[in-house]
């Protein structure tokens, strides 16, 4: 009886499972296929302008006054702002003053609209806008005086 050295049945057997073993490793199957994901965004809460300026002493014939301000951005991360609108939303007579109208007529605010094209950091007193002016309007021949010590009420929208 012809006997194989152990040595060589151990090679021979090695070969034969590494051959068939890396048949298999080849042997799958290809498919494709299709599938489906989705993803959100998140929104933001509107930024606040807040007037930094004091705006004081208006009277006929003053000069106008500027008014700039900065931020209150809640976000958590940072918001682009475009501009800043300034309007007169109200004016509120001084209690006690003398009879007689005291509106919005009797306040001239000039460039009401102050680009500020910048992104705005998430925070309190963050950011600034300036630009419009404020001044009571000297309406010549018409007594004013229901106007002293009035308080306009000024209005901000941030694009």
């Amino acid at each position: 009886m012809n006997k194989l050295p152990r040595k060589r049945l151990v090679v021979i057997v090695t070969a034969a499972l590494l051959l068939t073993g890396g048949g298999i490793a080849f042997a799958y199957w290809s498919a494709g296929g299709s599938g489906t994901g989705s993803a959100t965004t998140g929104t933001n809460v509107p930024v606040t302008a807040v007037q930094t300026s004091t705006i004081t002493n208006m009277g006929p014939g003053d000069s106008a006054q500027t008014l700039s301000g900065n931020f209150t951005n809640t976000n958590s991360g940072p918001v682009y702002v475009t501009n800043v609108v300034a309007s007169i939303s109200s004016v509120t007579k001084a209690g006690g003053a003398p009879a007689g109208t005291c509106d919005a007529t009797d306040y001239t605010l000039a460039s009401a609209t102050m680009t500020v094209n910048a992104e705005v950091a998430s925070g309190t007193a963050v950011g600034s806008w300036t630009g419009a002016t404020v001044k009571f309007n000297d309406k010549a021949g018409t007594l004013q005086d229901a106007c002293k010590g009035a308080t306009v009420n000024l209005a901000y929208t941030v694009n």
